[in-house]
């Protein structure tokens, strides 16, 4: 086979995976590198012989209806359950059910991206000024700020209105606002994964660390290590999936890829308006659902189908259960600045951290907590090197933005990943596969003109 239908895609992730089975089903002969030991990216599984189900400290949610997601689940014939149970609010020192979310909706509806583009605290602040004769509406705007910074884990100071409004028109397409779960989580989907590449017959190279892109029109030449072997590749075309992070990274940072020569200069501008976000997270798993039997101060409902806590906590504000399943795990989510408290921190610390939150949050010693505790499982995605950061969004003036980051360079250099996807879904498993596929039809098309 010519060097022209040889195609080297640097990234295993869900994008990455997503243009190589693509790629290699057109009769390309395909190569993909991969930092980690494994397949995902950002979808991270962890396995602990101790627990029957696989831990999920990356991507966990499917976000509505996607057909990248539901059609590949569907036809192996894999259950999806949708997310069920009560939200609890965390207010006054005590559990309520939660009460906000049409205020909230309020909020964000009446946001326009036909106006001048603003931070959604600009906007926020323009449009609904405090007022004491409206202490309900003030608590809708605490929380409608913590659901940009939970959700998108955007700083609201910087995400931009014009990126919110297109998510949000994203979402209703799909149904977005509703959560579904297969058994197994992401897990299901990475088996599908596996099962392509080899299918496929494409050519795995984990810890395969790539260093620096050298390229021209017509040939790239990729240069990594894997383990203390330099390592070097050549091909006609390469497809870039390295998460937003990673392409932002400054050369001396370590984890960093410099393309020689830089890349366009529109690319530095789109990756000037974007930005990554910030997420840590742990997983706390205990010997029982011991919340079933609980019953908030006040309430005659139990916590037995509790799905979700809001709170205004300044590290983990938000935590969810295993629902619809009735596993005894929760996990934290310390999203934008309540991650930066944590950044650096050794597990032991963040755990901790954690279970004095979830402590706080349900009236109960910490130390009844820890006695209950049988493991905790933690990521900090901004310090992970292949990541530097958790997902995009975008910032004020990124209209366009992710077009011009996912714009193919001289018919060579072609990238793809959630950051680059032009359909409103950045920050999804869903979004990151729509941009591998539409990637790697940008190839085909490429290669097709040639031989036309």
């Amino acid at each position: 086979m010519s060097e022209k239908q040889k195609v080297i895609v640097i990234g295993a992730g869900a994008a990455g995976i997503s243009a190589a089975v693509r790629l290699a089903n057109a009769g390309l002969s395909v190569t993909l590198l991969e930092a980690r030991d494994r397949i995902g990216g950002r979808i991270l599984m962890q396995h602990d012989p101790s627990f029957p189900q696989p831990i999920a400290l990356g991507a966990e949610f499917v976000h509505g209806l996607p057909p990248e997601i539901w059609e590949p689940l569907e036809a192996k014939k894999i259950d999806i359950k949708e997310v069920e149970g009560t939200p609890w609010c965390f207010r006054n020192g005590a559990l309520i059910p939660c009460d906000f979310f049409s205020d909230v909706d309020e909020i964000l509806k009446k946001m326009d991206a036909s106006s001048p583009d603003e931070s959604f605290l600009q906007y926020l602040r323009r449009t609904f000024p405090d007022s004491k004769s409206s202490p309900n509406f003030s608590e809708a705007k605490k929380h409608a700020l913590a659901y940009v910074r939970g959700f998108n884990a955007a700083d609201p100071d910087r995400v931009g209105v014009h990126w919110l409004v297109e998510g949000m028109k994203a979402e209703e397409e799909i149904q977005g606002d509703r959560a579904f779960r297969s058994r197994n989580g992401y897990e299901d989907l990475l088996e599908i994964f596996r099962s392509q590449l080899s299918e496929a017959n494409i050519e795995i190279r984990t810890q395969t660390v790539v260093r620096s892109v050298h390229w021209k029109p017509g040939e790239v030449r990729v240069h990594a290590r894997r383990e203390e072997n330099a390592l070097h590749f050549i091909a006609a075309r390469v497809l870039v999936t390295l998460p937003l992070g990673v392409l932002q990274a400054s050369a001396e940072t370590e984890g960093a890829v410099p393309f020689v020569p830089s890349l366009a200069a529109y690319k530095s501008t789109a990756l000037e308006t974007l930005v990554m976000g910030k997420v840590t997270r742990v997983v706390v798993r205990f010997r029982r659902r011991f919340w079933e039997d609980m019953s908030p101060a006040g309430s005659k409902k139990t916590l037995a189908d509790m799905k979700f806590i809001f709170s205004d906590d300044e590290f983990f504000p938000t935590w969810w259960t295993a629902m619809p399943e009735n596993l005894p795990i929760i996990t934290g989510w310390a999203p934008d600045d309540c991650s930066e408290k944590l950044q650096g921190q050794n597990r032991p610390s963040v755990v901790e951290r954690a279970l004095e939150t979830l402590a706080k949050l349900l009236s109960l010693p910490k130390s009844q907590l820890s006695d209950l505790m049988e493991a905790a499982y933690f990521h900090d995605w901004q310090s992970d090197l292949f990541c530097l950061g958790a997902y995009s969004y975008g910032a004020v003036g990124s209209t366009g933005a992710q077009k011009e980051l996912g714009a193919p360079l001289d018919g060579t250099l072609f990238f793809a990943g959630e950051a680059t996807d032009i359909t409103g879904h950045n920050g999804t498993v869903h979004g990151a596969i729509a941009s591998g596929h539409r990637a790697a039809q940008e190839i085909l098309d490429s290669i097709g003109s040639l031989t036309a």
